[in-house]
């Protein structure tokens, strides 16, 4: 069997609440892989099409730039921004201008950085 992408992992401090601003941003259900652990949430499942994404409490509270982040894709790059703020999320004030588009570093509830992106033609 060959590699696959399975997932994505997020340490946060309330999975629960995290999970449902994604959620709500990417339109993927929640699911229940984790039965009444409140230390887990998880949007999508290891048989989905989709990698799922993971949400794991951790103790220590996000510090510094996270390395890896996660880019969406929106056809309406303002309109994206409005959905994010509210939800709960906010814009870091930094945006790239591009020929083939527009990014938006985006948080999270958390502070977890992620980028907007509104792809032209």
């Amino acid at each position: 069997m060959p590699n696959r992408w399975s997932g994505v992992t997020i340490d946060c401090a309330d999975p629960s609440r995290l999970s449902l601003f994604w959620s709500e941003l990417l339109d993927i259900p929640p699911t229940n892989e984790h039965g009444d652990d409140t230390n887990w949430a998880t949007l999508g499942s290891r048989t989905s099409a989709l990698p799922r994404l993971t949400f794991q409490r951790v103790p220590e509270p996000k510090s510094t730039k996270v390395r890896l982040h996660l880019d969406v894709q929106v056809d309406d790059i303002s309109a994206g921004r409005r959905q994010v703020e509210a939800l709960g999320g906010s814009w870091s004030g930094i945006r790239h201008d591009y020929d083939e588009g527009v990014v938006m570093v985006m948080l999270d509830p958390e502070g977890h950085e992620f980028c907007l992106v509104q792809y032209f033609a």
